[in-house]
């Protein structure tokens, strides 16, 4: 094992879910180097948008980590909240009035500019101005930019990509320019300026194609959406009936093709996707070329049967397998502590898992390799599927054996992948207790010499399941790494609701 950064954490997460544990980790790191490892495959929301008019890396997950590592200093009016609150704007949901609020954005005149001191106001205007301008030479008229609900962010931090060619060095820019400190990292897991698709394999032999599909599907065309092309439109649906694929690889690779002049009054045209000129190659899978701006998190259909692998994709669909960020696998080198946030197992951490070189940095590095459950179960692991933390660790150790090359079927895999592998990849489970949540075996634990360790939580007043104790977590993770003392004495597992120990909370 190499030698360790003392004190160092490496954390692979998505965007929204573990945002509400930056605090955790940033006491816990103690001004040690901490480094959020992120998946660049996203797909929705305004990101897919950037992706389908230029390319590149879905940079959604990136944007709100590194917004929400922006320091705050307790007043409403300060210069890095005014910035903060700019980059983390969303544009209005109605086309019309979005567009009308971005030219305010270009002008320098909107609300938003105010209280950011003219110099970092010019230099962040003028990203928008490339951004806006590389809009303008991309318009066509089977492909129009649609402003609705975009985020500034996302758009400041493309606009500084086209211009240094590089998505670290927009990274860069963002840090400097709000004062993220220096020994805090947002590290692609991917170093690339392309777009890089996943698709999820389903025990019942289904594939969906596309991260946004498989997490937060957007709604399909219904027989009441206007479409003035219905010739195009039968053409695609011939084109994928007398494809290869199978029946249900066919309704997941296919997919409504992508409204290119949303908004205003004028009905939806729907085009043959190759003839559209946006930055999609001709032949493209449809289901990667759709509009994804809007989808809802909130009552999401549950899938067909459990996601049994998830792999990259190239834009017609053929798996490929794509090289880890050389810095993450630094990052996982030399870290003491290796965490594995709460969110999207399937589309946030598993897809920093199965690049090449990921699994074996981490089996052969870190001292402390811990996973925080999910305090409730979503679209990917349940409830109908219930993952259990058993199930969770065999996902990341499937997925880290994948990233050393071998896949299930192939020589090897099944012995690389036994539950005494387990430990390899994972050493700590962080739990919780209540209803709604995955449900931990901790005899089976004990047996595979993985330490289980209960935390306080409380009910999710706002959604279903649980949500973790702040306070209660940061001082499990302190114990973990030997920071503070723990109660377990020889036992492998601890229960840290005990009065006398932590304020218990109602559960």
């Amino acid at each position: 094992m190499p030698p360790s950064t003392a004190g160092s954490i490496v954390v692979v997460s998505g965007g929204s879910a573990a945002n509400s544990l930056v605090d955790v980790f940033k006491n816990v790191s103690a001004g040690s180097p901490i480094s959020y490892v992120i998946g660049i495959s996203d797909n929705g929301g305004s990101t897919s948008e950037l992706i389908r008019v230029f390319g590149g890396p879905g940079i959604g997950d990136i944007r709100s980590r590194l917004v929400r590592l922006v320091p705050e200093d307790g007043t409403e009016d300060s210069e890095r909240t005014c910035i903060k609150q700019l980059l983390n704007y969303r544009l209005p949901p109605s086309a019309e009035t979005a567009r009308h609020e971005w030219n305010l954005i270009i002008e320098g005149t909107h609300e938003k500019w105010i209280g950011i001191p003219s110099e970092k106001k010019e230099l962040l205007r003028s990203f928008f101005i490339l951004i806006g301008s590389e809009i303008t030479k991309r318009t066509r008229p089977t492909s129009t930019f649609n402003f609705q609900l975009a985020s500034l962010g996302n758009l400041f931090i493309t606009g500084c990509r086209l211009f240094f060619g590089s998505l670290e060095s927009a990274i860069f820019l963002f840090r400097s320019i709000c004062s993220i400190p220096e020994h805090t990292h947002v590290i692609p897991a991917l170093n690339s300026n392309f777009s890089h698709h996943i698709a999820a394999g389903l025990t019942n032999g289904t594939v969906i194609a596309g991260q946004n599909q498989i997490s937060h599907p957007s709604e399909e065309l219904t027989p009441n959406t206007p479409i003035t092309n219905t010739t195009a439109l039968l053409e695609i649906t011939n084109r994928l009936k007398h494809s290869s694929l199978t029946t249900p690889q066919q309704e997941a690779l296919g997919g409504s093709t992508t409204p290119l002049n949303p908004g205003y009054s004028t009905p939806i045209i729907y085009h043959d996707p190759d003839e559209v000129e946006d930055a999609n190659l001709p032949c493209s899978l449809p289901a990667l070329r759709r509009g994804n701006i809007v989808f809802t998190k909130e009552e999401e259909a549950e899938l067909a049967s459990r996601i049994q692998r998830i792999w990259y994709i190239n834009p017609y669909g053929q798996e490929i397998r794509p090289q880890a960020n050389p810095k993450s696998l630094a990052a996982v080198r030399g870290a003491e502590t290796l965490v594995y946030s709460i969110g999207s197992l399937y589309t946030s951490i598993i897809p920093c898992l199965i690049l090449r070189g990921m699994g074996e940095a981490i089996a052969t590095s870190c001292k402390h390799k811990v996973l925080i459950l999910n305090g409730s179960f979503d679209r990917e692991t349940g409830p109908g599927t219930a993952f259990t933390a058993l199930d969770f660790i065999k996902a990341i150790t499937n997925a880290c054996v994948e990233s050393r090359g071998i896949v299930a079927g192939e020589e090897g895999y099944a012995e690389l992948t036994r539950e005494r592998e387990y430990r390899k990849y994972v050493t700590h489970v962080l739990y919780l207790e209540g209803e709604g949540v995955p449900k931990v075996d901790t005899a089976k634990m004990r047996e595979l010499g993985i330490e289980c360790w209960k935390v306080l939580g409380k009910k999710n007043e706002k959604g279903k399941g649980m949500i973790y104790d702040t306070a209660a977590l940061t001082q499990a993770l302190d114990m973990v790494r030997g920071k503070r003392r723990s109660p377990k004495g020889r036992r492998s597992t601890v229960d840290l609701t005990k009065k006398g120990f932590l304020p218990v909370l109602e559960i």
